[in-house]
């Protein structure tokens, strides 16, 4: 390992990727919802006519592709450099074709597509989104399923998320602060999160955010900043979008903070993206929404985000909605196979700073040695992996049994076979 080297190359990546930061560059101006809404409910509607600059990063792009050349790809922490230089440089090239095909085309490079299909799986996020969808529309309209009520301020949420935040992070500061820009409920930095100021939330809402943005986001970046021998891991490259969104989502499932709506929000984007590259326009997007129980304001707040730098006619594409579902299918997995084979400490990689979970495989020999320091913040379903094990062995023998094959009385039967003896010979 050249140290000199590594370390020139690590502090030029970060310097080199300050200008570029993608969900800033792509903020729709403030008020473009507002406008669209007002015609809306006058029976007007109007695309949206929403110009974004891109930054000048045609310098900072120069400087990236110069450390991927000089990065020696057999070392697994040149590799991984030249990955993160590569990620900043296609999404400067993203942030600099706005409103193109080329932005799709960086877009579907860096994030991916949500009609890729999984090789060893003949599966795609379009097909878990529809299976998701059928399956909570079967269960909206059931009186026994009650969905959370939203009477939450932002200033009552942001008051008691900072409270949690303190308590957990420790040794550090993160600030909670109220935004009335954003078009997420929330967005989490390794020194601030950001509030909706606009949204209402549900006690849901106030778990799935201390879950997914503080324990996952804020936590991943500050572990990664203590990172000394590697500073790169605290940056948040987009190439790791995917595995930190779906580490987040999964953190969702596993503390049981994630509800029917929310899961609904997620298929929904995934298959918005989907239409959006097959040619909708925004107002279809948003009347998608609209259709499928969202309020207005939310509606119109989705189908935005998946325009973010694109062109609102449609083609034009921002598809980074679509990691949620990809990435939890992923992670998933990777958990199950890390369990299945004796791997757990592939696991806590993962929380050590920005990674892929590819990253977090081949650096693993940098772990083992100390080169790379072990995570200071992990959530607690996390932390103990005696208790993720059980979970994932149990979830990796479940997805074996076929639903299909099955129905609810079915268990009338098996009982009446148990009780006569042929049990064992019919089943």
């Amino acid at each position: 390992m050249d140290a000199k080297k590594i370390q020139t190359l690590d502090e030029t990546i970060c310097k080199a990727s300050k200008k570029i930061k993608v969900l800033n560059a792509l903020a729709w101006p403030a008020g473009a919802e507002e406008k669209f809404l007002a015609e809306w409910r006058k029976g007007n509607p109007q695309l949206p006519e929403v110009k974004i600059t891109p930054p000048d990063v045609a310098d900072n792009i120069k400087v990236l592709e110069t450390v991927m050349l000089k990065c020696d790809q057999s070392d697994p922490i040149e590799h991984f450099l030249g990955e993160t230089a590569g990620s900043y440089a296609d999404a400067g090239r993203m942030l600099s074709a706005v409103g193109t095909p080329d932005f799709t085309n960086y877009s579907a490079k860096i994030y991916g597509r949500p009609d890729m299909v999984y090789k060893y799986q003949g599966m795609s996020a379009v097909d878990a989104a529809k299976y998701f969808l059928t399956i909570t529309d079967n269960l909206l309209g059931n009186q026994n399923i009650h969905l959370a009520e939203l009477n939450i301020t932002a200033n009552e949420l942001a008051d008691w998320l900072k409270s949690e935040v303190d308590e957990f992070f420790e040794h550090d500061t993160v600030e909670v602060i109220i935004d009335p820009n954003i078009s997420s409920k929330a967005l989490a930095g390794a020194t601030r999160i950001r509030v909706r100021g606009s949204a209402v939330f549900s006690q849901l809402d106030k778990d799935q955010l201390l879950f997914h943005e503080a324990f996952i986001h804020t936590a991943t970046q500050l572990n990664g900043k203590k990172q000394t021998n590697l500073l790169s891991l605290g940056l948040g490259a987009p190439r790791t979008t995917r595995t930190q969104e779906g580490l987040a989502v999964i953190a969702e499932l596993i503390s049981n903070s994630i509800d029917i709506t929310r899961l609904r929000r997620v298929a929904l984007r995934v298959i918005a993206v989907k239409m959006a590259l097959d040619g909708a326009d925004f107002i279809e997007l948003f009347k998608y929404f609209l259709e499928a129980g969202q309020p207005e304001v939310e509606s119109v707040r989705s189908a935005q985000r998946i325009f973010r730098g694109g062109a609102t006619k449609g083609g034009v594409v921002f598809t980074k909605d679509a990691v949620y579902l990809q990435g939890l299918l992923e992670v998933n997995t990777f958990f199950q196979l890390a369990i299945r084979d004796n791997r757990p400490d592939l696991v806590k990689n993962l929380f050590a700073g920005r990674l892929t979970m590819a990253d977090a495989i081949v650096l693993a020999p940098h772990f083992q040695s100390g080169w790379l320091v072990p995570p200071v913040y992990v959530p607690k379903w996390a932390a103990d992996l005696s208790r993720l094990a059980a979970t994932m062995a149990y979830s990796a023998f479940t997805t074996q049994i076929n639903l299909e094959k099955v129905h609810l009385n079915r268990f009338i039967e098996v009982e009446k076979e148990l009780k006569s003896g042929m049990y064992l010979i019919n089943s």
